[in-house]
């Protein structure tokens, strides 16, 4: 399984193609493609690739599902003995991302197509499989 760390918003998240991850607000419409070229960390098969900060020639690709906004936080204080409240809410701005695929010097080391391929490929192996095993233990019987 491959991951990549990128930096978005301040904030550093770890990634893997055919997530959503919550991030902060994107100036970017919904449904519309995105690419993040701030890679700090690339793991792949076990070779793990780290930049000085970023990565040169690294990628994410990913598209934004919809922007909504978050939980409201209520921000309250108050000054004992004054009679001094604040009540104040906040409500941030967030987008959700999907990763498509994690990409290095121009070829996509991980996507999300690649992985259902795979997974449809075991799926029909073990269907395959399963009425081979069935008619073997009639036979047997």
């Amino acid at each position: 399984m491959s991951y990549a760390i990128i930096e978005t918003g301040g904030k550093q998240v770890r990634v893997e193609p055919g997530r959503f991850y919550d991030i902060e607000l994107l100036p970017v419409e919904p449904e519309a493609s995105i690419i993040i070229e701030s890679v700090l960390l690339v793991q792949h098969d076990g070779e793990v690739t780290i930049g000085q900060p970023f990565i040169e020639g690294a990628t994410v690709e990913g598209t934004v599902m919809r922007h909504f906004r978050g939980r409201k936080v209520i921000v309250y204080k108050m000054k004992p003995k004054k009679k001094t409240r604040k009540k104040r809410g906040h409500r941030q701005e967030i987008t959700r991302l999907m990763i498509n695929s994690i990409s290095m010097n121009g070829s996509a080391i991980a996507s999300y197509s690649a992985q259902q391929d795979e997974t449809a490929v075991t799926d029909q192996t073990t269907a395959e499989a399963s009425p081979t095993e069935e008619t073997a233990e009639a036979a047997s019987e």
